[in-house]
């Protein structure tokens, strides 16, 4: 795109989600994170109530019983917002490619963030963390960060969840919120998941297209090409569409159980839907358990 088109899109994404940030879940989003501290400041007794994600295991393995991480208070929050770009992105059958809505998200985000007046830091990443904008504060930085999701081209077309997620967690010194924009079509990337999840408030936002899940049953032969790795293949319909339905079906239930073992609430977008609506949903689901504890 021209710079002026750019420039246009990310003004439209201000407008758009803007708004939408302002109406619907700027408030959860301040209830959510506001107050949290990320400074770490001592070890306590663990009580009913507290983050499991909290705990020091090597502190309670110790003492013998569970102790938790007290943070000092702090107004001011970092949030990374970290995008997949690799070639899998570029998919997309319904309303929209999976790396718009990415898009989408990132700047609502992003934009929640400013009207905290948190800093905001950006990561765009394939095979390897391709673009990193450190966190800061401001108007100007947060739209210079969603410009850069629009705009970048990146260098390469593979997945490497596992390395960027390492990378990451190595970059970022203090404890954070970072939120990671993926479809997660990748694998061995567990022990870097846990270990970002440790460090920071991790926030995995999945990324779907309908299509990955449910082909049409019907008598053709299709072919299938693989953004990422530039590999043809053919697929009969018959039956094949109820044998690919069947692996993503047992991928995705592999990456719950994931992201269960990491103690990590996910949010779920599709291109065929709103794309700011899972993520209102995914604010008011935390601000509720907040509020219940």
């Amino acid at each position: 795109m021209l710079p002026q088109e750019i420039l246009a899109q990310v003004r439209r994404l201000e407008i758009v989600t803007g708004r939408r940030v302002a109406e619907s879940f700027a408030g959860d989003y301040l209830s959510v994170f506001k107050g949290r501290g990320m400074e770490f400041a001592s070890v306590r007794e663990y009580t009913p109530g507290d983050e499991p994600r909290d705990i020091d295991r090597n502190v309670s393995a110790r003492a013998g019983k569970p102790f938790v991480r007290q943070y000092i208070e702090e107004r001011e929050l970092t949030v990374v917002i970290a995008v997949d770009l690799s070639g899998s992105q570029e998919f997309g059958t319904a309303d929209r490619l999976k790396r718009d809505a990415a898009v989408e998200v990132g700047a609502g985000l992003a934009l929640a963030a400013l009207a905290n007046n948190d800093k905001i830091g950006l990561a765009l990443f394939t095979e390897d963390v391709e673009l990193f904008l450190p966190p800061r504060k401001g108007r100007r930085h947060a739209l210079a960060a969603v410009r850069e999701i629009l705009a970048y081209e990146p260098k390469k077309k593979g997945t490497n969840l596992g390395g960027s997620l390492s990378k990451l967690a190595s970059m970022l010194k203090r404890r954070g919120i970072l939120i990671v924009i993926s479809d997660f079509r990748d694998h061995g990337f567990e022990r870097a998941l846990k270990l970002c999840a440790v460090k920071h408030d991790l926030i995995p936002v999945v990324i779907e297209d309908p299509r990955e899940s449910a082909l049409p049953d019907a008598p053709a032969v299709v072919e299938l090409f693989d953004p990422e790795t530039g590999t043809r293949s053919a697929l009969d319909l018959r039956g094949g569409a109820a044998t690919l339905a069947r692996e993503e079906q047992e991928r995705r239930a592999e990456l719950a159980r994931m992201f269960r073992s990491c103690g990590l609430d996910v949010a779920t977008v599709s291109t065929d839907r709103p794309t700011l609506d899972p993520i209102v949903a995914f604010f008011r689901r935390r601000a509720k358990v907040r509020r219940t504890r």
